[in-house]
Formats: C-alpha cells, sequence, structure tokens
C-alpha cells in the first residue's frame, strides 16, 4: 500500500499500539531548554530516575538569555538567573550535554538542532516549545510537548500520542520577485486559518518547496504550527544532504552513504492518499504582512486594513473589531504606509544566514529612517560568526541596526528585548498575539526582507518598490 512521508515516519517508530487509537512512539531526539525543562528534571529528581537516552538529548538556552554584550557577566532579571542555573544544574546532575551561554554554538533551540545534526531525517523529534515543527524540514516527525511529556521522554525515551491526519500542502510554480518562504508561510495560514491544520500532520510539496533553501524549509515548516497542526515536513533531497552533510553530530564516512540511501526512502509514494489536499501557485503569493493579532490576519502588502463589517461570521467580527483597536488601526487604511518604530529580525522562525543576507541586501547603503530603533539577533552563534566573516554586521551597524548576540530575544518576550507599549513593530518572528513581544506592544509579521525595508522607510512598505 502506498505510503506517505508521515505514514513511513510513523510506522517505523512505534512501539505499541492501544485500543483506543493512541501509540507509543520511539522518541530520537529530545531538545531542551531553560524555561520548560525545571518541573521535568524536578519529577525525575523526586521519583530517583535517571534518563533512559542522555545521549539522545541536547540542552541549550535561547528563550529569557539576554542578547548583549555583557551576557556572559551579568543577567539582571532573577527568574532568568534561576531558570539558567537550573539548566545548569539538571544536565550536569543528569548527564546531559548542554551548550552553555558563552560558547559560539549556543543559540535558538530550533537553529541549532540541525545546525549541528542532531536534527536528521526519519528521525522523530521533541522539544518543550510548540515550533519544533521546524525540524520537519529535514524530513523528520518533529514536534512540541508539554512539561509532563518531557519528563516522561526523559525517563522512557518514548511518548504516548495518537495518529494524525495528513494534509498535504501542494506549492507549484516560481516565487514572484521580493517573495520568500515567510510569504508562503503567511499564504497558507491565511487561507486555512489557524485552526486549519488542526488534527493534521503537513507535507509540504511542489515545485516552489522543493525550490526552497533549508533555510526557506525550516521558516515554512517552523510555522505550521500557526496553522493548528501538530507538526509540518518536506521529503529530504539532496538539498537535505547536502546541508547535512560534516555536520558536527550528523553520520561520517560509510555510515553517511548508509544513511543517505535510507533517507532517500523516506518521500511519499507515488499514488499515496492524503486525508486533505491544498494546492497553490506560488505566482499569485505577494509579499505578505499581518494587520491583526493572529498570523491568519495577514495580507498583501498592497492591501487595505479591512473592516469588521467584511466578515460574515458574528465571532469573526468581533475578533477583528479588538484586533484594529488593539493594533491602533483604521479599517480602509493602505498598509503600505502603517508608521512603525522598531524593527526585529530574528527568531526561530528567520534568523539563519540566508535571511540575515536577505535583510543586509535591503539596508546595504541606506540608513535606518530617525525615529525607528532595529535589532539584528542571530540564531546562533555560529550564524553571527559567519556573518561577520560576510561583513553582514557592518552592513547592519552601518545603516544604523543593533547588531546582537543569539537567543529568541523580542520574538517571546520572556528577555529584557521587548516592545513598550504602543510601540509598533516590523518583526520577523512567528506570532503576533497581544503582548507577545511585550505588554501592549504591536507586531506586524513579514520577510527579513520586508522588515528591513519597513526600517529603511519608516513604516510598512512593498520591498519591490524601496527605492
Amino acid at each position: 500500500m502506498a505510503r506517505t512521508l508521515y505514514d513511513k515516519l510513523w510506522d517505523s517508530h512505534v512501539v505499541h499500539r492501544y485500543d483506543n487509537g493512541d501509540c507509543i512512539l520511539y522518541i530520537d531526539r529530545h531538545l531542551v531548554h531553560e524555561v520548560s525543562s525545571p518541573q521535568a528534571f524536578e519529577g525525575l529528581a523526586a521519583a530517583s530516575r535517571k534518563l533512559r537516552r542522555p545521549d539522545a538529548a541536547l540542552a541549550v538556552p535561547d528563550h529569557n538569555v539576554p542578547t548583549t554584550p555583557e551576557r556572559n557577566q551579568r543577567i539582571d532579571d532573577p527568574e532568568s538567573v534561576f531558570q539558567l542555573d537550573m539548566l545548569i544544574k539538571n544536565t550536569k546532575a543528569f548527564g546531559m550535554p548542554y551548550i552553555p551561554i558563552a560558547d559560539e554554538r549556543q543559540g535558538i533551540v530550533h537553529v541549532i538542532g540541525p545546525e549541528q545534526g542532531m536534527t536528521l531525517p526519519g528521525t522523530t523529534v521533541v522539544c518543550g516549545d510548540s515550533h519544533t515543527s521546524t525540524h520537519g524540514a529535514m524530513g523528520a516527525l518533529a514536534f512540541g510537548i508539554g512539561t509532563s511529556e518531557i519528563e516522561h521522554v526523559l525517563a522512557t525515551q518514548c511518548h504516548v500520542m495518537a495518529k494524525s491526519k495528513t494534509m498535504r500542502i501542494n506549492i507549484e510554480g516560481v516565487l514572484g520577485t521580493g517573495v520568500t518562504a515567510k510569504d508562503m508561510a503567511l499564504e497558507v495560514i491565511a487561507r486555512i486559518g489557524t485552526a486549519g491544520g488542526t488534527g493534521y500532520a503537513v507535507e509540504y510539496t511542489g515545485s516552489a518547496v522543493q525550490s526552497l533553501s533549508m533555510e526557506g524549509r525550516m521558516t515554512l515548516c517552523n510555522l505550521t504550527i500557526e496553522a493548528g497542526a501538530r507538526t509540518g515536513m518536506v521529503a529530504p533531497d539532496d538539498t537535505t544532504f547536502a546541508y547535512l552533510k560534516g555536520r558536527p553530530m550528523a553520520p561520517k564516512d560509510e555510515h553517511w552513504e548508509r544513511a543517505v540511501a535510507s533517507w532517500r526512502t523516506l518521500a511519499s509514494d507515488p499514488g499515496a492518499i492524503y486525508d486533505t489536499t491544498v494546492n497553490i501557485n506560488a505566482a499569485d503569493i505577494p509579499p505578505r504582512v499581518t494587520w491583526g493579532t493572529s498570523p491568519e490576519d495577514s495580507l498583501p502588502i498592497t492591501a487595505a486594513v479591512p473592516s469588521p463589517a467584511d466578515y460574515a461570521d458574528v465571532n469573526k467580527r468581533a475578533a477583528v473589531e479588538r484586533s484594529l483597536i488593539y493594533m491602533g488601526l483604521t479599517p480602509g487604511e493602505k498598509l503600505n504606509g502603517v508608521k512603525i518604530n522598531r524593527v526585529f529580525i530574528g527568531s526561530c522562525t528567520n534568523s539563519r544566514i540566508e535571511d540575515l543576507r536577505a535583510a543586509s541586501v535591503v539596508v546595504k547603503g541606506k540608513h535606518l529612517a530617525a525615529h525607528v530603533k532595529a535589532m539584528v539577533v542571530p540564531g546562533s552563534g555560529l550564524i553571527k560568526k559567519q556573518a561577520e566573516q560576510e561583513g553582514l554586521d557592518r552592513i547592519f551597524t552601518a545603516a544604523g541596526f543593533e547588531w546582537r548576540e543569539p537567543g529568541c530575544s523580542m520574538c517571546v518576550g520572556m528577555n529584557p528585548d521587548r516592545l513598550e507599549p504602543g510601540e509598533r513593530c516590523a518583526a520577523t518572528s512567528n506570532r503576533n498575539f497581544e503582548g507577545r513581544q511585550g505588554k501592549g506592544g504591536r507586531t506586524h509579521l513579514m520577510s527579513p526582507a520586508m522588515a528591513a525595508a519597513a526600517g529603511i522607510a519608516g513604516h510598512l512598505v512593498d520591498v519591490r518598490h524601496l527605492a
């Protein structure tokens, strides 16, 4: 029987099937950070339990670490200090590999996993963070888990869950000028909604997806969770293998050749049946920006802010009305022209070298608008190092951008990088919820090039028309 990529990954990891449909799934890789792990380690210690496979886990601080240079000497927030200290203490006590803040490999957990070769095709990957779907870009089955589930995986290397339905999102054709994987993802979310993927595992297919770099595929899979799906995947191919070859934790020598031969079998079989299919023409995707407080609230940059009256559903009308009040926008107002005063380029969605290069092309030889503050936060120390070798840091600083140390930064508002009430930010992150980047902060999601262009113009702007 023809099987999808998801079927193959699922079937190869099922340890036991229960009569109610739940299964025990073996977990190959477990990524850990400072925010969601303390209670799990505490539970293990209280029960005098050890880790089933310390070598299958990797810990790194990312969510609440400051991104200023002095962070290695001083962190002011007591809660952050406690969580970071506990991660050091727990990983040492349980023998788990740990990347410290001062290590150049440190960075956002969903950036360093693939970067280190910890994430490999055909594996199951979990982390106490919803954007674990990022790792599906490698052809892995990757999803976020809760605190109690973290404890269970650490102790047993297994996870209990029911199999999802399958959704194929097929994007064919060639993207237009100025259109990126971020725009593809926002297009998908806008089409199916933030609940459209609920109960599904998504596989992205089509020529437009296959032409993406690994960085682009990670952006696409990262945002799958914002459409409600548990995981997003792209079948591994030569682009995947070229990215992974030589990574520290990837197979070596003859093991590499055997691994690649196995990984090539993971593609969905011809004739495999999906529960749902969504077809999108890449040429129809424009540069998009969000206007509301949900990732599904995005429109082409050339569009105008919608009105609650545009929606038939009474609940949606109420949600739109609340969003517009929070965002300080008026129905009919052109998106191209909405004034911003902050720019954030970073997050597990858009902080990789390709993202920084794209933004640097836009700002080179230009300068931030006088009223705008902007920061660029690389996804890892290795990305920061590579960017500096390429001179990207000098391009950004010459244009007035702050060049920061790696971390989740302003994406999550759990560290000093926050918006103040009423500040409006062009952001490359993944969520625009109320207060996500700081209490009262207003977030517009977009691609790195679009965010950079907004910083230069001082307002939301179509990067295709930036002088």
